[in-house]
């Protein structure tokens, strides 16, 4: 929608303004040092966002050869926050096209057990079927797509079923982006050995196309520090704004839903209250935030896809949710960068449903091409 467009160019050159500012002197080291290894590996696991595969996707392995490369696997991470059907398309594309791929929740042991056996499979058809070999992996992303939170699971899981168990050595787990800063190994197999480098998150300091940097931006791979919250949450708006999902909030909030919302409010849990109307992480806030998203939406008399109406329909968005998470003008200078942070938040989490901002391309396609 040509709407929704106009704000992604508006983050787009925000972040086209930053000029790479994340790409600091202790990640460049980091680039350096991941590109010296890949020849050194038997085998490059490659951790993407599951609601950006494209976007999140690791520059330095970018390919132009048109056979797969059976010496990486792509894991499409954060499963559980994309679109089912367009997490299967985006399977189909890169097994087609580039190399084998995994999608999980890092949460979920079932998903990292599906992983362990897909690189013991891996490792042992590198090593043309030796079962007490050693296999090298390097594990390699851009930022905040979950790799540290991989390969801690790998490593608890795998290290069950060792010969040898002590005490375990954990990655550092983050929401922000860029916590490692070295790179780290970690044993997670045996029978083959099984040995896992954990890498700092890199990220290009330029990139493939302008559609990138808000998507990149909005699901955390740039630091939010960097660029202004509320520019971030338009451009998510704008999303929401423009597609079915929200049909679904129309009925959340029955006598039943609204129970734990207005209980909240009652004179009787004042205390309540006071403990829990500021955290916007809260069942019935979430709920009551899906609402006035429904709302708004729904009861909007504007074009949509006109940006200047689409542009008024999130001004009164941001309206309806400041009231929503009790931000008060007299506690805070900047009102639309905590409604912003609060909202961006929820989606990052999952709260606001599962939404794949990347669309998978045709397979049929690409191969013909």
């Amino acid at each position: 929608m040509a709407a929704t467009e106009a704000f992604s160019r508006r983050l787009s050159a925000a972040v086209r303004g930053l000029s790479g500012a994340w790409y600091g002197r202790h990640m460049a080291a980091a680039d350096r040092a991941i590109r010296s290894r890949f020849p050194l590996v038997d085998l490059v696991l490659e951790v993407r966002d599951a609601r950006v595969p494209a976007a999140s996707a690791f520059a330095p392995l970018r390919r132009r050869s048109p056979e797969p490369d059976r010496r990486r696997l792509v894991v499409l991470n954060k499963a559980d926050l994309a679109d089912p059907s367009e997490t299967e398309r985006w399977m189909a594309y890169i097994k087609q096209t580039s190399c084998s791929c995994v999608a999980l929740n890092a949460h979920s042991r079932e998903g990292i057990k599906e992983l362990l056996n897909a690189v013991r499979a891996r490792i042992r058809e590198i090593k043309l079927g030796e079962s007490d070999c050693t296999g090298t992996v390097l594990l390699v992303g851009i930022p905040n797509v979950g790799k540290s939170a991989v390969v801690n699971a790998m490593h608890q899981i795998g290290r069950i079923g060792a010969a040898e168990k002590g005490k375990l050595k954990h990655a550092i787990v983050s929401s922000h982006p860029g916590e490692t800063r070295d790179i780290s190994g970690y044993k997670v197999a045996s029978h083959p050995n099984i040995y896992v480098l954990d890498t700092p998150g890199v990220l290009s300091p330029v990139f493939v196309n302008d559609e990138s940097g808000p998507l990149l931006a909005l699901t955390g791979a740039i630091k939010d520090s960097m660029l202004q919250g509320s520019e971030i949450a338009q451009f998510l708006l704008a999303i929401l704004n423009s597609r079915e999902e929200y049909k679904e909030w129309e009925n959340l909030n029955h006598v039943g839903d609204m129970s734990s919302f207005g209980h909240a409010t009652s004179p009787s849990s004042h205390h309540n209250k006071r403990q829990y109307a500021s955290d916007h992480t809260q069942d019935f806030v979430v709920k009551a935030v899906r609402q006035a998203l429904f709302d708004t939406i729904s009861s909007f008399k504007g074009a949509v896809a006109n940006g200047n109406e689409l542009r008024r329909l999130i001004e009164c968005q941001f309206a309806s949710l400041q009231e929503t998470f009790r931000v008060s003008a007299r506690l805070s200078k900047d009102i639309h960068n905590v409604v912003a942070m609060k909202l961006i938040n929820l989606y990052r989490t999952g709260r606001l449903g599962r939404y794949t901002l990347d669309r998978a391309p045709d397979v049929r396609k690409e191969i013909a091409s």
